[in-house]
């Protein structure tokens, strides 16, 4: 549970660092116990403020982005319009999500959670060290093409090396390249069940069953070898190399 708690400030306080190594004035108020002379209303306005900023940056800095686009899509294709329901594509994307940024979140418990717990470091070295991996796993993931876009856009000075690389400039260039991708690997899966729509329309069409909805035939089909090759273990085969 700590670990998780955690992991969840990482992801909240490392998008206000605007230097690659830096930390914000806000991990500095939270060391000096400067929050502590708040009044308790506005210490919990200010913790549930900070909490409905997590999910924004567990979509942000994570894989959640690109797996839950292809289980979106892939629903699509097969032409099922609430099955699987959007609860169950949450949960499946978010336990993927966890499976795929383990290694990261491994080197964010032994270089920054361990020592910050047993005292060895403040809480502004912890995140420092922590973001480390994040970021690692972001850059691994980023085209280059997007981060010098984002770079322009800003009017900032290239980067000479990837600690150089703010965060403000790589969490979206990180975003588009997950949605590039995310819509590729879509639309390889979208090409088989769109033949099998043409091929049911052309026959319902040469036998003049004209007034015979194709979706009514195809969708079962498509269903049907879906189940049969294993899909949902494919396409999860494939998303989770698609990190490596």
């Amino acid at each position: 549970m700590v670990k998780l708690l955690f992991i969840f400030v990482v992801l909240l306080l490392i998008p206000f660092s605007l230097g690659a190594y830096e930390v914000n004035s806000l991990v500095d108020l939270i060391e000096e116990n400067a929050l502590e002379s708040m009044a308790p209303e506005l210490k919990i306005f200010s913790v549930l403020t900070l909490l409905s900023l997590i999910p924004a940056m567990l979509i942000a800095m994570t894989a959640f982005t690109r797996i839950v686009i292809v289980l979106s899509l892939l629903r699509q294709a097969l032409g099922l319009q609430q099955t699987p329901p959007n609860s169950v594509i949450l949960t499946l994307s978010l336990f993927l999500t966890f499976f795929t940024m383990y290694p990261a979140y491994e080197k964010i418990e032994q270089e920054a959670l361990v020592p910050y717990l047993e005292g060895k470091v403040k809480l502004g070295e912890a995140i420092t060290n922590a973001s480390i991996p994040l970021r690692h796993f972001m850059i691994n993931q980023t085209r280059e093409k997007d981060l010098a876009m984002i770079i322009e856009l800003a009017h900032s000075e290239r980067p000479k090396v990837v600690e150089d690389v703010k965060m403000v400039h790589l969490i979206p260039a990180f975003l588009l390249s997950e949605l590039k991708t995310a819509f590729k690997i879509a639309f390889v899966i979208f090409l088989p069940f769109l033949l099998i729509d043409l091929v049911v329309a052309s026959i319902l069409m040469s036998l003049g069953m004209i007034m015979v909805p194709p979706i009514t035939i195809a969708m079962p089909i498509k269903i049907m070898i879906f189940v049969l090759i294993d899909g949902w273990s494919l396409v999860t085969q494939s998303l989770l190399s698609s990190f490596i």
